[in-house]
């Protein structure tokens, strides 16, 4: 693996992983990893279809247990506590799920109040309020009575990290958050990450495989591919890479079977021809 850049290594930790690995009966889809998410900053987790960021991703927010190995968040190891205890530490993260997941038979409004109707004692009036300070925070101010069905793909997915900031979080997911957006759309979640970051100095952890967007957000990646690590670091250091296979990845150059696939295609079309 590639080792990553030295800068700001005194940072706190927010996140720790330590050998962390996930197995489905006899396959293993993760295979030790390991890194460290710092305070204030925002990682971005790239891989390609297969690579295992989603069940990453689904393990770092307490939705899938490791087979083996270690997931700190905030002194917690989130791989050994108890139910209760994983709830506690839910109510300081927040998740922006890929297409929003948002509730179709409740409003906006309903669905970003759902945590702190969920997880708080809130007067109704006070709910009120809040979310619809989180609806303006991500420019949707006034749509609290829509329904998810009367957005366009980028409101749901400005409306779900409304819902995911609910609670005021300390570290937020995003789960390919510029999937299916035109890239006009897409870089106006890029902007709202940013803004997000500035303004509450969030943690904030993306997975994805958009490249444009990465450069734009992250302040360190970390390249998955086949369950394993294969390079992290800061987005100059990724781009000055000459590991092959992070080359491959950021150059898009397609897998050898394809090229071969591509080039019998070609073949076979240039036979038809003659």
């Amino acid at each position: 693996m590639e080792m990553e850049d030295s800068d700001s290594r005194d940072s706190q930790e927010m996140i720790s992983l330590r050998d962390v690995r996930v197995r489905y009966g006899e396959v293993e889809i993760l295979h030790g990893i390991t890194f460290d998410v710092k305070r204030g900053e925002t990682l971005v987790i790239l891989g390609g279809s297969g690579s295992g960021k989603s069940t990453l991703l689904r393990a770092l927010v307490g939705l899938e247990k490791p087979s083996s190995g270690e997931i700190w968040i905030k002194g917690k190891n989130i791989a050994a506590i108890s139910e209760e205890e994983m709830e506690e530490i839910r109510k300081k993260i927040g998740m922006s799920f890929q297409g929003g997941a948002l509730f179709g038979s409740m409003t906006v409004g309903e669905n970003v109040a759902l945590p702190l109707r969920e997880h708080t004692k809130l007067e109704d009036s006070t709910i009120e309020i809040m979310l619809r300070l989180k609806l303006e925070q991500v420019g949707l101010e006034g749509f609290e009575y829509y329904m998810p069905s009367q957005l366009s793909g980028g409101m749901k997915k400005r409306a779900a990290v409304a819902r995911a900031m609910a609670m005021d979080p300390e570290i937020l997911f995003f789960d390919e958050p510029s999937a299916g957006l035109d890239p006009i759309i897409a870089a106006g979640i890029d902007q709202l990450i940013l803004e997000l970051k500035q303004a509450f100095r969030m943690t904030i952890v993306v997975v994805t495989h958009e490249l444009a967007s990465a450069y734009l957000i992250a302040d360190r990646m970390v390249l998955i591919d086949k369950g394993n690590i294969v390079a992290m670091g800061t987005t100059a250091a990724m781009r000055a890479s000459t590991q092959p296979r992070v080359r491959q990845f950021l150059d898009r150059v397609p897998e050898p079977e394809v090229t071969r696939e591509m080039d019998y295609l070609q073949m076979l079309t240039q036979e038809r021809r003659l």
